[in-house]
């Protein structure tokens, strides 16, 4: 069974970092320092269980009437079967519960037609971050 999570307890919380870690750090060579920078003290974590195995991630800073995804990750046994975008969709959803009118986030560029699907809208040329090619896209939120 397929469960997302805002993460609060210490647990939740290691759990979702362990996702990033897996996919960022292992897999893609981020710099753990990068990878769990100072925003982690302050941002709200997002954890993805599937039959209680932590499977998917993603972290949301809220700035201004914005909110910031970022580190949005599913462990590489669990791709291509819907998970991504069932974890964005709960991460839209909390933004909507904080009142928010827009969705940001840098997407890796071998991502963006994933995150057009969904309704975001390029709004930068490529740039690089954590040494990985990525674009601004922007998405307004239904409220």
């Amino acid at each position: 069974m397929l469960r997302f999570i805002r993460a609060t307890s210490d647990r939740d919380i290691a759990a979702a970092k362990k996702v990033r870690t897996l996919v960022f750090v292992d897999e893609q060579d981020v710099d753990p320092t990068i990878e769990h920078d100072q925003w982690d003290a302050t941002a709200i974590h997002i954890v993805g269980y599937f039959n209680d195995q932590p499977i998917a991630a993603a972290r949301i800073r809220k700035i201004n009437q914005q909110g910031k995804i970022q580190r949005v990750a599913i462990i590489k046994e669990a791709r291509q079967q819907g998970y991504g975008k069932a974890v964005m969709r709960f991460v839209e959803t909390v933004l909507q519960d904080l009142d928010l009118d827009e969705a940001i986030l840098n997407a890796q560029t071998h991502a963006l037609k994933f995150y057009q699907d969904l309704g975001y809208q390029q709004a930068s040329e490529p740039f690089y971050e954590a040494g990985i090619e990525h674009v601004k896209m922007i998405k307004k939120l239904n409220r």
